[in-house]
């Protein structure tokens, strides 16, 4: 028997040393950013990587124009970055367009896009958004990776009914998964940032200052909270003639008859109620 659980804890040890590695590589990165103020340089190394990489799923390299899927492009830089990027349009205009030279516009349009960016909310603004969406993103990644790991090794022995080595399947997904992982990180980073939108400071503070017709606007929908709107001061004077404090009488009142207030009202319905 102990020699049986010798062998389970030399087992969960490997399988922890899997998940240890790949800890030791996600907090030095971790750490590296956090020391760095400037990530401009990773990010822009970021962009070519998956901007290339998206290219290579339309446009494999060294293939033939005819083999291009270009209208498949546009779709995804759309639905990836939000990019309308008239591409089909390019390649009419521009005869000297090939593979090189149409990936290159792709990612100098990019590049520029981002650099107005810059210019309107400044390097320094910029700088620490680029470092907070990395973090974000590589702490929400890193996460989702360590419970998709748990998963997998919950279910790895069964691997061992198919004649395969738990273990060697395990250490393989796991590095599969990491990859993953951190091509995922990478692609959601550049998403993030080529999708913000940002304004200039005087477009934000003329979106903030309220118009007179928004005061106006909001000034007759209010309706006190729900309450009656209050009534005039004619109105308050014709109130005054038809209700009275009310003063509980002597005799019993019937249920059906006039409540004793003025309020027009049945006394079951008025201040019959707090009896």
């Amino acid at each position: 028997v102990e020699g049986r659980n010798f062998d389970i804890r030399k087992q969960l040890l490997e399988y922890d040393d899997v998940a240890n590695d790949q800890r030791k590589v996600v907090y030095e990165q971790r750490n590296e950013l956090m020391d760095t103020d400037d990530i401009s340089d990773s990010i822009h190394a970021l962009r070519q990587d998956v901007v290339n990489g998206l290219i290579d799923r339309y446009i494999p390299p060294g293939s033939l124009d005819e083999q291009w899927d270009v209208e498949g492009l546009e779709k995804a830089l759309k639905e990836e970055f939000d990019l309308d990027y008239p591409i089909r349009q390019w390649l009419d205009e521009d005869d000297q367009l090939h593979e090189e030279t149409l990936r290159q516009r792709i990612i100098d349009e990019m590049e520029r896009a981002y650099q107005e960016k810059e210019e309107l909310v400044g390097s320094e603004n910029l700088r620490n958004y680029e470092k907070a969406v990395m973090l974000q993103v590589l702490d929400t990644q890193w996460k989702e990776h360590l419970a998709a790991m748990d998963y997998l090794r919950q279910g790895i022995h069964l691997r061992g009914y198919a004649q395969k080595n738990p273990k060697q399947e395990y250490k393989r997904e796991a590095f599969e998964m990491f990859s993953r992982m951190l091509d995922s990180i990478k692609h959601e980073v550049i998403a993030v940032l080529t999708k913000v939108q940002v304004q200039r400071p005087e477009e934000t503070y003329l979106a903030q200052q309220p118009t007179e017709e928004a005061f106006q606007f909001q000034h007759e929908e209010f309706s006190g909270f729900g309450e009656a709107e209050p009534a005039t001061v004619a109105d308050q004077g014709e109130d005054a003639g038809q209700q009275r404090p009310f003063v509980r009488p002597d005799r019993k009142i019937g249920r059906n008859e006039p409540c004793p207030c003025g309020s027009g009202k049945k006394y079951k319905h008025c201040h019959g109620r707090i009896q």
